[in-house]
């Protein structure tokens, strides 16, 4: 009778781990991001002529920035490290990175396509993005409240933040947690470390 109790129960356990396993693994694979905010529509032209849309990154895990190529600062680091960012998924076809100029009066698109081939923007993904100043400056503080501003007492014209916006395969905005369990929100493309942290967010999110 023991016998039997015994191989009941092993047989019980062995059904719950047959099930439970696939569970377990596939929930450790999810990477535990916060969803901040879905990301506007948005619909502007890129550095090739083509309209490029937030349609456009549905089914890609993408990078998003605002900056403008005259920028004396904090532009020339950023875009070195979304450099890194193309090194690191060029082969893959589900990355990309979208970077909207906040100065769409100087930055046409070919302004935007002889910066990128001085910068070296090669990924089929990587669009730079101009359109009307009004909707990309609504895009920026309202849709990602992220700053940017036309200031003529600012370097080069301009003040605009640092920091990238990940954004998941749905469109969603997307974010670790900090050491307190809050959400970042947003990663700071001036930061070495910031930017490993984004590399191995962007491989949990592909």
């Amino acid at each position: 009778m023991k016998n039997y109790s015994y191989i009941g129960i092993s047989f019980v356990i062995l059904v719950f781990g047959i099930w439970a396993v696939p569970k377990i693994i596939e929930t450790l694979k999810k990477p535990d991001f916060a969803v901040i905010t879905k990301v506007p529509d948005f619909s502007f032209t890129d550095q090739n002529g083509k309209t490029i849309t937030n349609e456009t990154y549905i089914g890609k895990v993408y990078v998003l920035e605002f900056f403008f190529t005259t920028c004396p600062s904090i532009c020339p680091i950023m875009n070195q490290n979304m450099l890194k960012l193309q090194s690191e998924f060029y082969g893959n076809p589900n990355f990309g990175i979208a970077s909207i100029t906040i100065d769409p009066m100087h930055d046409t698109s070919q302004t935007l396509k002889t910066y990128a081939e001085e910068y070296g923007i090669i990924h089929p993904n990587w669009h730079l993005l101009t359109g009307e100043k009004e909707i990309i400056y609504k895009l920026s503080n309202d849709g990602f409240k992220l700053y940017s501003a036309q200031d003529d007492k600012a370097e080069g014209g301009f003040e605009h933040s640092g920091l990238f916006a990940l954004i998941d395969k749905e469109g969603n905005v997307r974010s670790r947690n900090d050491e307190f369990g809050n959400p970042k929100i947003y990663y700071n493309g001036l930061d070495d470390a910031e930017i490993k942290m984004l590399k191995e967010d962007i491989k949990k999110l592909l």
